[in-house]
């Protein structure tokens, strides 16, 4: 029987943390076959994004035609695209792709730095939104994204992610890690009215590089076995805070280290 195969597209971190590394190190630790399109090169590790070459979109194309020319991809996760002609050739690429699509608005890293040109923010929308079977964008992201302040309160979010649906999405995301608190809240808002939510303790580390780009990875690579949307939101949600309870095991770098990705396999 085949195993069930995710693919994602997004930007290289060379720290391994975040980006097509994290992606790829989630969807194995669940036991997915992970392909990948690479849109942008960084220069980056736990401290800093030091330098960002965006690659030209017709080779991120070719690289996307490659991939579902021969392999049968289940589900698909979008990552940093960072500029218009990127979004442009993957919304191209991707008008056959019937599967889930899950689209992580990959704005800002960890440390501060730009990820998606502000030209490229209306291409998002209109252009990859209306296609997307999920949205996950953290509070900062939804802000952007809706020209609006960050949501405060759970209310609040569940009110953002009912007005990122009617930009086309048929569910969203709404990740409440930015927020303060002893618990972090995560909401899932679909598009048949179903609300979902999703608690933890948040956990005292500086180790959360990637929990982003990881969590939307788990979560396609579930959609990618088969499951349900909102099973396979809760299942990457245990897996992410699991990933962050023992990012302190890695001892990576000086700054933002990564989660723990392989925790289940090796500590």
């Amino acid at each position: 029987m085949k195993k069930p195969i995710a693919l994602t597209i997004a930007g290289s971190d060379s720290g391994g943390g975040a980006g097509i590394q994290a992606d790829l190190k989630a969807m194995s630790a669940i036991g997915v076959y992970g392909a990948s399109v690479i849109t942008a090169v960084t220069a980056q590790n736990t401290v800093a994004v030091t330098a960002v070459h965006e690659l030209p979109a017709d080779i991120v194309s070719a690289q996307i035609s490659a991939v579902l020319s021969d392999i049968h991809v289940d589900a698909i996760k979008l990552g940093m695209l960072f500029s218009s002609a990127i979004i442009t050739a993957v919304a191209y690429q991707l008008a056959q792709f019937t599967g889930p699509l899950v689209i992580d608005p990959v704005m800002v890293s960890k440390s501060g730095d730009v990820l998606l040109q502000d030209a490229a923010i209306d291409a998002v929308i209109g252009q990859l939104l209306p296609r997307a079977c999920l949205l996950t964008p953290n509070l900062p992201e939804a802000a952007r994204l809706l020209k609006k302040s960050e949501a405060k309160t759970p209310r609040e979010m569940v009110a953002q992610g009912q007005q990122l649906l009617s930009m086309g999405p048929q569910a969203v995301l709404i990740k409440g890690g930015h927020a303060t608190g002893d618990i972090c809240t995560d909401i899932l808002v679909q598009a048949d009215g179903s609300i979902h939510t999703f608690e933890a303790p948040r956990v005292d580390t500086r180790n959360t590089h990637g929990t982003g780009c990881t969590y939307s990875a788990a979560i396609t690579a579930q959609l990618a076995k088969g499951q349900g949307l909102a099973r396979a939101v809760e299942f990457a949600h245990t897996y992410l805070h699991t990933a962050i309870v023992a990012a302190d095991q890695l001892l990576v770098g000086q700054g933002h280290g990564p989660v723990h990705h392989f925790h289940g396999q090796w500590a």
